[in-house]
């Protein structure tokens, strides 16, 4: 006896790598009937900025990220609001 076809769905989650997945053997055209236009702004769009630094100074700070045990990135962020805030 075979087994009656149904209609995927598509998943409801918010992991990239399980929509990648799944995106990667269906077709969107497929679904069309379970999309839904969205009005409102999904992914906000950051300013992104390039700051040249010695390697030195890259290391330097990457020792103290280390230490305090935060991500590069978060302690360089960190820095720069603190600036804001006391100017």
């Amino acid at each position: 006896m075979e087994k009656p076809i149904t209609d995927p769905k598509i998943p409801n989650t918010d992991s990239i790598a399980e929509l990648a997945q799944f995106w990667q053997v269906h077709d969107l055209t497929d679904f069309e009937n379970q999309l839904e236009e969205v009005t409102e702004t999904v992914f906000e769009r950051k300013e992104m900025m390039v700051i040249p630094l010695a390697s030195q100074e890259v290391e330097a700070i990457q020792k103290i990220a280390k230490a305090q045990g935060i991500d590069l990135v978060e302690l360089i962020r960190g820095w720069v609001l603190e600036k804001i805030q006391a100017a």
